[in-house]
């Protein structure tokens, strides 16, 4: 019996088994994650309609007497999707043992595909053998094994296996890959999506670097599940040797637990946690940290009483109905240098309505409700310092601050229409001038009106007339020196009417397309009569640039204004190229009618003609881009601030540099700075990642990073010596050694603090 199709009822009820239960042992040992399902009838290209087999081979037999059915030669076996082929298949049907052997290569419908020197499995598809196995699965993983075992639906047992992510050389497969994870057994479990290893070494470029006798990770191919993150290693005078273990606990599918203990050599274990739950209408994240310990200095050494440390960064935010939202953030720390001391990052990201930065933690709950037309906003927050010198007591406590903007949905005389609103209360505890007296507090309520219309005519000119007018009521108590303790109410009410001009000038030059554009604000105001008891809390850091060279009132809050009749005049230059390059500068300054001692003088704001401001940026080069700002004395063109960086983005080089020199900050301290990050591949997989903060004015580094880094498509490793010349109260300079690993389907998956 030759024919390569032969069919008959019997051998088709056994060829059908024979496929099935071949077939599934298929599914590659660490592919699935979820438990098997009957599959749905659909096409699989073969006509089958996902419910038929297919067999082809170059000889079949059947053997009555022995109730053995055995195809040889080529066989070829289609069967739910999948597709089995091998030089021989058997399939005893009065013990239902099927055996597939030589050269055995199974396909699965996602792709993956396993080789295997022989395949044996009973006919109840739920149990069987497979010698000399290996696998090419989804995410490009590799295993092989010397026998892979499938006991039931749930658990897939592999003896004397490797794993590994990593390429292998096709042209050298005696090469070990960058590295690999071998065992005496590894266990799928596939219920709890969970891969277990007994006696596991955990090899580096084919040197073993880690053994346990008893590992375990997540399934890869699971988007959550539990088991260990990338761990956390440095190296420092200040805590010796740390290393941070992050263990993943997936409680629900809305809610896991990130368990982070820091073991330190020279100082006590720290405790981080990250907690994350997601509702139907919201989420809450947490971050919490705790150590028992003492005080510690640069050198490690313990100083001041053994107490609790800990800190808290939590935030939550929830969908009410479309278009209102309700959310709150908690920050604190029960000491100023916690973050420092155990290297706790990420402290500036956003946690609410109201931004915090690395020095600052803001606790708050807020409401907001906005549709096309509308905002509204209420909250409440309070404030603790980090730096130095800050004294939480004379710091406001906020409630309420109320915002709010409402525009009609038609034009109002031809243009857009915008009323506002805004309210806010501050209370302090203690005085910022004078210790022994309680802090001044305020109450304010604004209304505003903002009217601008636009009229582009044929010739290209372009002119917006605008109106604007507020009003504000302020309520005064606890007032500082030379009104000790005196209250009062004050109320004001300002306006401006201008009109911008632009007149763009378009000109296409080849490749490339020019655009000048000469720009002219005019604002006539009243001139400003500023209340000496209105205390100025919105606006104390303003600087002048290309930002708010067109604004007619260039104060970022509420409590100054700027008034008069000024003139803004700037001009823009823009070059285009069709390929993606480019380049823009403005060049602009203000006029006023008379001088206004309200802004301070190191805004270049103060006289009747202000400074210089020059805005450039560009991309000379594919890969390559800049930006400068700078702000030059009108009368002698001194520079008195400038800031400007370069971004450098190629396949093998990416990096940035920053240049600041400022010397009208608030201090009238001069600074001037160049802070730099980058990393360069040198060759293959190698290469050298470095930053530093330069403190030009002081000569001295602030901060310096150097380190190698190796990285492949499956490895991610850095090796960074970090040294940082900075003093903070018990902390000063210090020196440490970072070690980043990161290993491919062994990665965070979103869970990193």
């Amino acid at each position: 019996m030759t024919d390569r199709r032969r069919s008959m009822s019997r051998m088709s009820r056994a060829c059908l088994l024979a496929g099935g239960a071949l077939l599934a042992l298929v599914s590659p040992v660490f592919a699935q994650t979820t438990a098997p399902t009957a599959p749905a009838a659909v096409d699989d290209g073969d006509g089958m309609d996902g419910l038929g087999f297919y067999l082809e081979s170059d000889l079949l037999i059947q053997d009555d007497d022995n109730q053995v059915i055995t195809a040889r030669g080529e066989v070829e076996i289609r069967y739910r999707g999948r597709t089995l082929r091998a030089g021989e298949v058997i399939y005893n049907i009065a013990t239902g043992v099927i055996t597939a052997r030589d050269s055995v290569v199974i396909i699965d419908p996602t792709g993956g595909v396993s080789f295997a020197d022989t395949m044996i499995l009973d006919e109840e598809l739920r149990a069987g053998v497979a010698k000399g196995f290996s696998a090419r699965l989804e995410g490009n993983i590799k295993i092989a094994a010397a026998s892979a075992v499938r006991r039931g639906d749930m658990v897939n047992e592999l003896d004397r296996a490797i794993y590994t992510p990593c390429e292998i050389c096709a042209a050298d497969p005696a090469k070990p890959p960058t590295w690999s994870i071998r065992a005496d057994k590894v266990v799928q479990d596939r219920e709890k999506r969970i891969i277990y290893y007994r006696n596991a070494v955990i090899d580096m470029f084919g040197v073993p670097i880690f053994y346990a006798p008893v590992f375990w990770h997540p399934d890869p191919s699971a988007e959550r599940a539990s088991g260990l993150l990338p761990p956390k290693i440095l190296g420092s005078e200040r805590r010796g040797l740390s290393y941070e273990q992050p263990y993943a606990w997936i409680i629900s599918p809305s809610e896991d637990l990130v368990i982070s203990p820091q073991i330190n050599t020279r100082v006590n274990p720290f405790l981080n946690l990250q907690w994350r739950r997601r509702f139907q209408s919201g989420e809450v994240s947490a971050r919490f940290g705790y150590t028992y310990e003492h005080d510690l200095n640069s050198e490690g050494d313990r100083i001041g009483k053994l107490t609790s440390r800990s800190f808290v960064l939590a935030n939550g935010a929830f969908e009410i109905d479309e278009k209102w939202r309700w959310g709150f953030a908690a920050e604190r720390a029960s000491e100023d240098l916690i973050f420092d001391k155990y290297d706790v990052g990420d402290i500036e990201a956003r946690r609410g309505l109201i931004a915090s930065d690395d020095k600052r933690l803001t606790s708050q709950i807020f409401a907001v409700r906005q549709d096309a037309r509308s905002y509204f906003s209420i909250a409440a927050l309070s404030v603790q310092g980090l730096r130095p010198g800050d004294n939480d007591r004379t710091f406001p406590t906020v409630a309420p601050l109320i915002e709010g903007a409402w525009e009609p949905e038609g034009p109002v005389l031809g243009g857009r229409l915008r009323l506002s609103g805004s309210a806010v209360a501050l209370t302090r505890e203690q005085s910022q001038l004078v210790a022994t007296q309680p802090g001044a507090d305020s109450r304010r309520a604004t209304l505003g009106m903002d009217w601008r219309r636009t009229a582009t005519f044929a010739n290209g000119l372009r002119l917006s007339p605008f109106v604007q007018a507020r009003a504000d009521a302020y309520s005064l108590s606890d007032l500082p020196p030379p009104n000790a303790g005196q209250s009062d109410t004050v109320t004001r009410a300002m306006g401006v009417v201008g009109m911008d001009v632009s007149y763009p000038l378009f000109r296409r030059d080849g490749d490339r397309t020019i655009v000048l554009e000469p720009l002219v604000q005019i604002a006539l105001s009243p001139e400003t009569r500023r209340d000496a008891l209105i205390p100025n809390e919105d606006s104390v850091v303003l600087e002048f640039d290309e930002s708010n060279l067109m604004r007619a009132d260039k104060f970022p809050g509420f409590d100054l204004y700027e008034g008069g009749q000024r003139l803004n005049v700037g001009g823009r230059a823009t070059v285009l190229y069709d390929d993606g390059r480019g380049a823009s500068l403005l060049v602009g300054r203000s006029f006023r009618a008379e001088p206004d001692v309200q802004f301070p003088a190191r805004t270049g704001l103060q006289t009747r003609s202000s400074d210089w401001v020059v805005a450039a940026e560009g991309t000379p080069a594919t890969g390559i881009t800049f930006f400068t700002r700078a702000r030059f004395d009108a009368s002698n063109w001194d520079v008195r601030r400038m800031e400007a960086g370069v971004d450098v983005d190629f396949d093998r080089a990416r990096g940035f540099v920053r240049y600041l020199r400022d010397s009208q900050d608030l201090t009238n301290v001069p600074r001037e700075d160049i802070d730099f990050a980058g990393e360069v591949m040198i060759a293959g997989n190698w290469g050298v990642t470095f930053a530093g903060v330069r403190d030009v004015e002081n000569d001295v580094w602030r901060r310096q990073e150097i380190g190698g880094v190796y990285r492949d498509d499956c490895l991610d490793l850095a090796v960074v010596w970090v040294h940082e010349e900075t003093y903070n109260r018990s902390l000063g300079p210090s020196d440490s050694v970072v070690l980043r690993l990161t290993l491919a389907t062994l990665g965070d998956k979103g869970y990193r603090q």
